[in-house]
């Protein structure tokens, strides 16, 4: 090729770079000036990876001033809900607000005080600590989690590792009346745990906002005690009755030389007192007499055929002391 054409060639690659170059630039300084033009919160709660919330109290935001980077900075929300920034004397309150009001609240006051002419403002949650949601009681990990996007009871449950073996049939929720701030009361929500999850309901699959306390009562118990082949403590998790047959079954059944009659003992009124309730158990082994209810920290007692009983306060204590060292079984009805 003649050494003019490898010249024409030459500038004709050399000027197709440069505009490249040229356009890329352009292109590169639209997409960083776009977040300064109502775009910043977004694009900002990406790189943090986190969703667009509601800022509250002690929560962690970014801000950034364009050209101005005295007022650059990260700042925690105070208690009262406000922020303060150098070289304003106001606060600027902050919980409550969506990044992009919190961008034109920080603008309008840095104007309002003449700090900046024409601020370019954009705002972005670093940590969020204002949206705490607790689960604690019989789970297999319990803990505190904030609420950040879309979050269930079912999606917090599961965070807490699902329901313990032992769980009762109910899920307490509770909530403050305001996620933003500390006005006394709280909201209660009892959750059937069928219900939940079976999900025959799923108006029982709450939507959780943050400030809730999930709860799961540990299930009732019933203990049996005396001449039965596995004496120790059941759980009854699903809500259903018991009864003193189906006690006698999973204790596995009568052992040798039991009485004819067995006893209940239960706490009364909830003042302490004690009833002892008289069962005939063979009239009701034999049908000719009904099964008898248990309600929940009952204590039924076999004794031998001698009819000889050991005290309450023994029962008690042989009781705790079978929960204290892991002797309480499954007590599950379906």
């Amino acid at each position: 090729m003649p050494q003019a054409g490898i010249r024409e060639l030459f500038m004709r690659c050399l000027t197709i770079s440069i505009l490249a170059i040229g356009m890329a630039g352009s292109v590169s300084s639209q997409q960083q000036a776009a977040p300064n033009h109502g775009g910043g919160a977004t694009y900002l709660s990406e790189i943090s990876n986190l969703p667009v919330e509601k800022i509250g109290r002690d929560d962690l935001i970014g801000i950034t001033v364009y050209d101005a980077p005295e007022l650059t900075r990260t700042v925690r929300v105070g208690s009262d809900g406000t922020i303060r920034l150098p070289m304003l004397k106001q606060h600027i309150p902050a919980a409550g607000l969506y990044p992009a009001d919190l961008e034109n609240a920080i603008a309008a006051a840095l104007t309002g005080e003449n700090v900046l002419v024409d601020p370019i403002v954009t705002v972005s949650v670093v940590e969020y600590r204002s949206r705490p949601i607790t689960v604690v009681g019989a789970v297999k990990i319990p803990l505190t989690f904030q609420a950040t996007g879309t979050v269930t009871l079912l999606d917090a449950i599961s965070r807490a590792g699902g329901l313990a073996d032992n769980a009762g049939a109910d899920i307490l929720v509770s909530r403050q009346s305001s996620a933003m701030n500390d006005k006394p009361g709280t909201l209660i929500k009892r959750i059937p745990v069928r219900g939940l999850i079976g999900g025959g309901d799923p108006a029982l699959n709450l939507h959780l906002e943050g400030g809730e306390e999930i709860r799961v009562p540990e299930a009732g118990r019933v203990f049996v005690l005396g001449r039965v082949k596995k004496p120790g403590a059941f759980y009854i998790t699903d809500g259903s009755e018991s009864s003193v047959m189906k006690a006698l079954a999973l204790s596995e059944g009568l052992d040798t030389f039991p009485s004819h009659k067995a006893y209940i003992y239960r706490i009364e009124g909830g003042r302490g007192g004690k009833n002892e309730i008289p069962v005939d158990l063979k009239r009701i082994m034999d049908r000719k007499s009904p099964d008898v209810a248990l309600m929940a920290n009952d204590i039924l007692y076999v004794p031998d055929a001698t009819g000889a009983r050991a005290s309450l306060k023994v029962l008690e204590t042989t009781a705790g002391m079978g929960a204290a060292l892991g002797a309480a079984a499954l007590y599950v009805y379906h």
